[in-house]
């Protein structure tokens, strides 16, 4: 979601990332602290963790959700999938990279054409060309691949303004928005255009999934935490995680 600056700059802004996701992970380290013997294994900084996502909320509820859901009432359903279809298509490209470092061949080959037929047949992505013709999309990043390489997921951690995360994919964070096309994009003005689009197109898609959440969850912090890290799990084990709740991915 964060603009980024090309070549040198570029560098700069992930190594500002790098130490801000340090901070971030020291700071839930003293607030893990004070969690006692009783902490649950996977959330030990829960007392940091809640109060973030009690911000990120807050935020939420006074920007976010206001522009998303004007965004979802004003702009036609079909001009809304053509903008999520085109910033997947971005996506596709450091997925590309990931299934491969991950040795994935058919699932880098499918990804590979993905990119192409979207691309060029697609309108430069506006439409999913390749869906149509059965390509499915295999989504990695660099989180899943340090998984995959049998990197454990460590505590999970709330990061301001980002939301749920674990240690590692906050680690691995800073590539992943290295690796984003959108941030290598030359001007400044489209791709902060492009930013502020793409998080309102984001926002826009979960707005019923989060009025289901705050209806049906007694623990709205409890549920989204069990909900994400065994969504996380199931990706880095491509939908077939072990039985061994004890794996550590």
């Amino acid at each position: 979601m964060t603009t980024r600056l090309f070549s040198s700059t570029a560098i700069k802004s992930v190594a500002s990332s790098a130490r801000w996701a340090t901070a971030t992970v020291g700071f839930a380290l003293v607030a893990g602290c004070a969690t006692g013997s009783g902490a649950s294994p996977t959330d030990p900084f829960e007392p940091y963790n809640r109060g973030m996502t009690s911000f990120n909320d807050t935020v939420d509820e006074a920007v976010l959700e206001p522009v998303a859901t004007a965004y979802q009432n004003v702009v036609p359903s079909l001009v809304r999938q053509g903008v999520t279809n085109f910033f997947s298509n971005l996506g596709d490209i450091w997925s590309l990279a990931n299934n491969v470092a991950q040795l994935k061949l058919q699932n880098s080959a499918e990804t590979f054409m993905r990119l192409n037929v979207n691309t060029f047949f697609g309108l430069g992505g506006l439409l999913d060309v390749a869906s149509e013709a059965r390509l499915p999309r295999h989504e990695e990043d660099f989180g899943q691949t340090l998984g995959y390489w049998g990197v454990g997921a460590g505590p999970y951690v709330v990061l301001p303004l980002l939301g749920p995360s674990t240690l590692r994919d906050t680690i691995a964070r800073p590539l992943d928005m290295y690796g984003d096309a959108q941030g290598h994009i030359h001007d400044i003005a489209w791709r902060n255009s492009l930013a502020g689009l793409r998080v309102v197109d984001t926002r826009s898609r979960y707005l019923g999934a989060t009025r289901l959440l705050d209806e049906a969850a007694l623990d709205k912090y409890s549920f989204t935490r069990d909900a994400f890290l065994q969504r996380r799990r199931n990706q880095v084990y491509d939908g077939n995680p072990p039985d061994d709740d004890n794996a550590g991915k």
